[in-house]
């Protein structure tokens, strides 16, 4: 967290905290359904991708997390994609698909999405922003995941 608050422009200590718990939910979640999420699109803001960046960074303090600490005991790797291969046809209606699996999972695990969650999750900040979705009908879209 001390990395997150040392940064140029950092946000409150509040929202850094934030930060770190939507990063470390992501990766629970890629740790707990790596069948149904590994390698999807990443639906989380820039902010939450740069702290995951950091933690790998950690190499020793990010192993432990992924194989002792994480639900699915398995190192969770980075891929970057430019986000402009998902702007192209079908990959804008494939990384919709695939950001909308995210939501009954994090609901699932951590109940409805809350206003701190929001400005973390760009698929919640679109629905929410763009589509007029109240957090109550996100966490509700996808009902119950399959298992």
């Amino acid at each position: 967290m001390q990395y997150a608050l040392g940064r140029p422009g950092a946000p409150a200590e509040e929202v850094v905290v934030h930060q770190v718990r939507e990063c470390l939910r992501y990766l629970y979640l890629v740790s707990a359904h790596p069948d149904r999420l590994a390698g999807l699109f990443l639906p989380v803001e820039q902010d939450i991708d740069e702290i995951w960046h950091y933690l790998i960074l950690q190499t020793r303090e990010y192993r432990t997390l992924c194989e002792e600490r994480l639900p699915g005991g398995h190192f969770i790797h980075h891929r970057s994609i430019a986000y402009g291969d998902y702007q192209q046809e079908p990959g804008r209606e494939t990384a919709a698909e695939e950001a909308l699996r995210w939501l009954p999972l994090y609901v699932e695990a951590f109940g409805p999405f809350d206003e701190d969650a929001l400005p973390h999750w760009t698929i919640v900040g679109f629905l929410h922003a763009q589509l007029g979705l109240s957090l109550a009908e996100i966490s509700d879209l996808g009902g119950t995941p399959a298992t």
